[in-house]
């Protein structure tokens, strides 16, 4: 596996250090575990059971297209950016996936494995449970409604209103839980000891991460040529997956993650060495996940290459660029990864091909004159 660095805070393109720091600076990381959590099988997150996920789902997931912005790229360099490769920033569409975001990938991969391992009957008579901001509880209804599973999912009482919407309208059972998404994880675990329920996590699950790594295969499929490939981290299920499948094809691959400053678990349980409690405070709630877990947790420490965090200005700034320059519609989440690379963040160089994931589309719609207003201007654009 690559090793890897963390970049201070508020860098901007002048500023970057060649030299950086060496992995074994960093402070020691848990063990990656061996076993997946439902059914006891042995489990080994490798490029192989990426390879698998993409069996078990194939025909029934979109594959994304790769959209190009000169745009992005002429605003980097009026910034004090670099020229990247053919002047241009690509980006991973994934807000265009089922369901409006990468999600369905990793649930659909994780409720396939379950019907394949205790039946489709038994799977049925259980039901399945998770608790989610919004996507991972969509993708999980989707999923369930495509196998004829009950599925059951806990969510805030402010997620965005269109996610929970669609989480009805793919037959799921919706609960809703006054705080953030800790509180949702609360009331989830009640239900699967009151009633015996799945619990079928949002990103810490052997088999939904690498359910998501199929999109990382897409990616150098797509663009074989890619040098960088940023995107967000809530849990760190999505940038994990992919990069299990990015790193393993294509080694000398630099992969970054983008958090919000007020919800930061990942960034913080890297720094540490240790999972870290957080409460989000972010618009992007799509990345307000309160802790990194035990699969997430080792995987974005030794794979990814840089964890940088920004404010939700900037990553309205971001939302913002997307709707004007590239005429995309995201939701703050799907957007925190393009503003990172747009503010400065993210140490590109000279001749980088740049591959963004748009990770979500599912934004509340009647906060968008709200976002608009509160977007901090991007540099050079």
């Amino acid at each position: 596996m690559r090793t890897g660095y963390l970049l201070p805070p508020r860098m901007h393109y002048r500023s970057l250090m060649p030299d950086l720091p060496a992995r074994e600076q960093r402070p020691a990381y848990p063990p990656l575990p061996t076993t997946d959590p439902l059914t006891g099988e042995p489990f080994s997150m490798d490029l192989k059971a990426v390879k698998d996920a993409v069996q078990r789902t194939a025909g029934k997931l979109h594959i994304t297209p790769i959209l190009s912005s000169v745009g992005a790229a002429d605003a980097i360099r009026r910034s004090g950016g670099p020229f990247l490769g053919d002047g241009r920033v690509r980006f991973k569409s994934e807000h265009l996936q089922r369901s409006g975001s990468y999600k369905v990938r990793g649930m659909l991969n994780r409720v396939a494995r379950l019907v394949e391992f205790f039946g489709i009957e038994d799977v049925k008579r259980r039901g399945i449970i998770t608790f989610s901001a919004g996507n991972a509880a969509a993708a999980y209804a989707w999923a369930g409604r495509a196998y004829g599973i009950p599925v059951e999912v806990v969510m805030p009482t402010k997620a965005v209103p269109a996610k929970i919407a669609a989480c009805k309208a793919y037959g799921a059972t919706v609960h809703l839980v006054e705080g953030h998404m800790g509180t949702a994880g609360e009331l989830k675990n009640k239900l699967v000891a009151e009633r015996g329920l799945i619990d079928a996590h949002p990103f810490d699950d052997p088999f939904v991460i690498a359910g998501h790594g199929s999109m990382g295969i897409e990616i150098l499929e797509q663009i074989p040529e890619a040098d960088v490939v940023i995107g967000g981290l809530g849990g760190g299920g999505m940038l994990c997956g992919a990069s299990v499948a990015l790193r393993a094809l294509k080694p000398e691959i630099r992969l970054y993650g983008v958090e919000p400053d007020g919800s930061s678990a990942v960034k913080q349980a890297v720094d540490s060495g240790g999972v870290v409690s957080v409460t989000p405070v972010t618009v992007a709630d799509g990345l307000g996940a309160p802790y990194a877990g035990s699969w997430t947790l080792p995987l974005a420490s030794s794979l990814l290459d840089g964890l940088v965090t920004l404010p939700d200005e900037e990553i309205l700034g971001g939302l913002r660029f997307a709707m004007e320059r590239l005429k995309q519609v995201v939701e703050p989440a799907g957007a925190a990864a393009l503003a990172a690379l747009l503010f400065g963040r993210i140490p590109v160089i000279p001749g980088d091909r740049v591959v963004v994931i748009l990770s979500g589309g599912n934004v509340d719609l009647t906060r968008i004159p709200e976002f608009l207003e509160r977007a901090t201007p991007v540099p050079g654009a």
